[in-house]
């Protein structure tokens, strides 16, 4: 029997709920009941499920109203399946917005339940924990917009185009528009662009792909992005792109494909850096941390200091939620007791800049003009900097706060030399 195999299911109704455990049981699962909303709040408070089965109609309170809740609490960190009897598509379009993995329609064959749920599971046991949807991203005023233009924008086939600091969350976003059942394409390397863009589309046919990093690509691959943007249509592939580059300074230097960028900014969607909604930290924080005890990493009494939570609102997060949930999870795999304290979260954080000494800035002569001493002010700047990360310019460009392209152009301009070349 397998270990991570147990199943809830949610249904008002007796007859349904016999019929579903029968059957699960049968195939070697363990099975819990719930008869309604509030059963399954209670049973999903105690401990987290490996896979739920969620009716949409129920008295008390219906399927898309709880699974809201988990998304927004922070619990919806296991697989949920929707069932209906009378279901339409815009329901199972929401529920799969909200986090849901999928949508069965009663009566429920059994070669589609059993197809369905052993993929939840598989799903479920690969998934990150700490995963965060769209719903749980916060209830600031910068993330209920960005949900508002989202929304906006989830029925049109217009390519879409995010835009944000590397770690935001872009592909949470991605997800939103994701229609259920349908394809979800999303390649490791996009120089899959430059030699068979059209595999990509077959692929996700009557689905979404995403693209992320495209400001990274080359002049082959954006040739490729554009013989894809003319095809979809005809794949009815919806295309979701994410870039951390400033395409239009990209375009407008000729680095960048100008038709290409045209064509990708029609529908243009920021998404907020995580210093920007920094209100929503302290949630973000303990959802994390929830999600890794719920995974069995960590202990389930584990919880942060009002202090701690204070102390990571207060930090810039110049990686986002990447950054966040990386630092969580150091800070959660090293506490020793059964509270996170400001001190530890003050340990756990690298502020490189705060160690150099004042005496380390350049003498900069005051008859040169602004220019000048600009120039060698970031010429000191990022030799500097370069010096300390011994030459690993991914790192240059997280301190710097620029993005690689950018910072590369910058060097050559200032003339820096780097080791090799």
């Amino acid at each position: 029997m397998m270990t991570n195999n147990t199943i809830l299911i949610v249904d008002d109704e007796i007859g349904i709920r016999e019929l579903l455990s029968e059957i699960l049981r049968d195939e070697g699962y363990r099975v819990a009941l719930a008869e309604n909303a509030e059963q399954a709040r209670i049973w999903r408070n105690q401990t987290r499920p490996d896979l739920v089965l969620l009716d949409i109609w129920m008295p008390d309170t219906d399927g898309i109203t709880l699974l809201k809740d988990w998304a927004s609490s922070g619990m919806l960190t296991m697989p949920v399946i929707m069932m209906s009897g009378h279901g339409t598509i815009d329901t199972a379009v929401e529920a799969t917005r909200i986090g849901a993995f999928g949508y069965l329609e009663k009566p429920i064959p059994l070669k589609k339940l059993l197809s369905t749920v052993g993929k939840a599971m598989r799903g479920g046991q690969n998934k990150q924990h700490t995963a965060l949807s769209l719903a749980s991203l916060g209830k600031g005023t910068l993330i209920v917009e960005l949900k508002k233009k989202l929304e906006k924008v989830v029925n049109l086939k217009t390519p879409l185009l995010l835009m944000g600091e590397p770690g935001v969350g872009m592909e949470i976003c991605a997800h939103f528009l994701h229609r259920p059942n349908t394809p979800w394409v999303e390649p490791d390397s996009l120089a899959i662009l430059a030699e068979k863009p059209l595999d990509l589309l077959e692929q996700a046919r009557d689905g979404l792909l995403f693209l992320k990093d495209i400001g990274e690509t080359n002049k082959l691959a954006q040739k490729g992005l554009l013989l894809l943007l003319s095809k979809l249509d005809k794949y009815n592939v919806r295309l979701v792109c994410a870039t951390s580059q400033p395409l239009a300074e990209l375009a407008a230097q000729n680095n960048y494909n100008t038709k290409l960028y045209e064509s990708l900014s029609g529908l243009t969607i920021g998404v907020p850096s995580l210093r920007a909604h920094r209100e929503d930290i302290p949630d973000l924080a303990n959802q994390i941390l929830s999600g890794f005890a719920e995974s069995g990493e960590v202990s389930p009494v584990l919880q942060f200091s009002t202090a701690a939570l204070n102390c990571l609102r207060n930090y810039d997060w110049p990686g986002n939620l990447t950054q966040l949930t990386g630092v969580v999870h150091s800070l959660a795999l090293t506490c020793t007791g059964d509270e996170i304290t400001a001190d530890m979260v003050q340990q756990a954080m690298v502020f490189p800049e705060s160690t150099s000494s004042p005496s380390s800035a350049p003498d900069i002569p005051f008859d040169l003009s602004l220019r000048e001493a600009r120039d060698l002010f970031e010429k000191t700047y990022f030799e500097r900097l370069i010096e300390e990360e011994n030459g690993n310019m991914t790192r240059v460009a997280e301190r710097a706060g620029l993005e690689r392209t950018h910072l590369y152009r910058k060097i050559k301009l200032l003339g820096i030399k780097l080791r090799g070349n």
